[in-house]
């Protein structure tokens, strides 16, 4: 493997991208920092294929147009692990997102290695190799960049690729590539990356516990705040915590005093920011009744469904276990009951995750299918008592 080692300049930039080029697949880690601000602040980025590695500097890069162009290329595939904050990272600097994608975390998940793995304990799982730890949480923004730091940056990408390689190829043999298609492509959908204050009410903590009329306050507090962190380019907890915004909405105080009085209130907000926060609240309380958020509280199950729910959960595992797919990739107890229930939305009734369990589990509701023990193992056996969980 042709090492190319840290990129500063644009023609060892050029030289190193004319080489990934070559490949129809890259894979790609990134560094970046985030704790002081909104976006996060890209500091390196790593790509390798099996013959060509690299680290490239964006902070000491002006221009990666030569780079870009190769992430925005459809002719090539972008190998990832846990894709999703690379893919924010990227979207925020490119202004576009990768596609295609493969997201090895999520390949790993249907070949029975668990949902939502690490990379380290996929690489031990799949090279046999133990990545050293020791920088993890390195400060990425600092100058130089040390070579321990290098060597653990370009290990991101070096053991991605050859993985990658190992994963794909078993999928294909076990004929599931397929099931993996939309689950790529909804990573590259750019509205996941997207700044979305009209529907940052959603990610507030306790919301679901609040009253119609507490979250039209309380949507208009933190589309307030989403918007005041992205101009002042800092976290949103650092503009106001999700309980002062949740306390706020139910108190809905009219006037600076009774604000500033609520427990938690930052003094250190300017006038300008109270006036304009106060305003917000005054927008929701007057907010009509037809427009006030609705959070979709499901009916709680009854004692009798609640037992239902843990059999069909059972034999969830029981079917994820005869095709060696992760249990927890297949689906949680949610999305059974969602099953049970016939939710338009249910995860189980679609796609690869029907073929895996959700058609059997549609057969035993409706009675066509019963489980039976046998000595240590479950027995899943239709309507004339032949078994159905043999070895597929």
């Amino acid at each position: 493997m042709h090492d190319h080692g840290l990129i500063t300049e644009t023609s060892d930039l050029e030289e190193f991208v004319q080489a990934l080029s070559e490949s129809s697949w890259v894979a790609i880690d990134t560094e970046f920092m985030r704790e002081k601000t909104y976006h996060p602040q890209l500091c390196l980025i790593q790509l390798a294929t099996l013959e060509h590695i690299g680290c490239v500097d964006p902070l000491a890069l002006a221009d990666l147009s030569r780079l870009i162009t190769l992430l925005n290329d459809p002719g090539v595939l972008k190998v990832f692990h846990a894709a999703s904050q690379d893919m924010e990272v990227l979207y925020h600097v490119t202004g576009k997102v990768p596609a295609p994608v493969f997201d090895t975390q999520i390949a790993a998940s249907l070949l029975g290695h668990g949902e939502q793995i690490g990379y380290a304990n996929l690489v031990q799982n799949v090279l046999n190799h133990e990545l050293d730890k020791t920088q993890a949480r390195t400060d990425w923004s600092r100058r130089p960049l040390q070579t321990a730091q290098l060597v653990y940056a370009r290990d991101d990408v070096r053991y991605l690729a050859q993985m990658f390689v190992l994963l794909r190829e078993e999928l294909s043999d076990a004929g599931r590539l397929e099931w993996l298609q939309p689950e790529m492509d909804a990573l590259s959908r750019p509205e996941n990356y997207r700044p979305d204050p009209e529907g940052a009410w959603r990610r507030v903590g306790g919301h679901k516990r609040m009253k119609s009329k507490e979250l039209a306050v309380l949507r208009e507090l933190a589309a307030w705040r989403e918007n005041e962190a992205l101009a002042l380019d800092r976290p949103r907890r650092w503009i106001l915590s999700d309980d002062v915004l949740v306390a706020v909405a139910r108190a809905r105080p009219s006037d600076r005093r009774t604000l500033q009085d609520l427990r938690g209130f930052p003094k250190s907000l300017r006038d300008q920011q109270v006036d304009t926060f106060l305003e917000a609240v005054q927008k929701g309380d007057a907010a009509p009744k037809e427009s006030w958020p609705e959070v979709v509280r499901p009916r709680s199950l009854t004692e009798a469904e609640e037992v239902l729910a843990d059999m069909a959960l059972a034999l969830l595992r029981e079917l994820a276990r005869l095709q060696r797919v992760g249990p927890e990739a297949v689906g949680s107890r949610r999305d059974v009951i969602a099953l049970i229930r016939g939710e338009d939305t249910a995860t189980l009734a679609r796609g690869w995750r029907r073929q895996v369990a959700g058609l059997e589990l549609q057969r035993w509701l409706a009675g066509e299918t019963h489980l039976r023990c046998s000595g240590r193992s479950v027995e899943i056996r239709d309507s004339v008592g032949a078994p159905v969980n043999e070895s597929r």
